[in-house]
């Protein structure tokens, strides 16, 4: 694979302010909701870097493995999923593949019913920029620690 920019040591600016909406959501929303939706996110976009740092996280926040390895079919394993855990999924997905779900009505009111206006708002916020992150690791190729480890 060959070695391309790295695009936050180029454009400091932008990625200093990505990480000031990473520290108000991370201050606005339950840590394992977060690091949940973040995961999700980044194996739907296919984002390796961050699928990797993603699940070191929730580790380090003591979520049973069981929970992380059934998060891509979390709607088959809904019983180890609070209610607002499959709301935020729910959500976070429908907003990734917002080109083939246009996010529709029944996802939304859903969402807000089980969720409430603000944490709806800020956790759309944390979905947008789960979202930037992975189209910069992904275009960029940026090596998930684990294979840091191996080299």
């Amino acid at each position: 694979m060959s070695k391309r920019l790295e695009v936050f040591k180029l454009a400091p600016q932008p990625y200093q302010h990505l990480l000031a909406i990473k520290d108000y959501v991370s201050a606005a929303l339950p840590a394992e909701l977060l690091e949940l939706v973040y995961l999700r996110v980044s194996q739907i976009n296919h984002c390796a870097f961050c699928i990797d740092m993603h699940t070191r996280d929730l580790l380090k926040l003591e979520v049973d493995t069981q929970k992380i390895a059934l998060l891509p079919v979390w709607d088959e394993a809904a019983p180890l999923f609070s209610a607002a855990e499959r709301a935020a999924l729910a959500w976070a997905e429908s907003v990734t593949r917002v080109e083939q779900t246009r996010v529709p009505d029944d996802v939304y009111q859903h969402a807000l019913a089980v969720l409430g206006e603000q944490t709806l708002a800020d956790l759309t916020v944390a979905v947008t920029l789960m979202n930037a992150f992975n189209r910069f690791s992904v275009s960029m190729r940026r090596a998930p620690a684990a294979l840091a480890a191996l080299a």
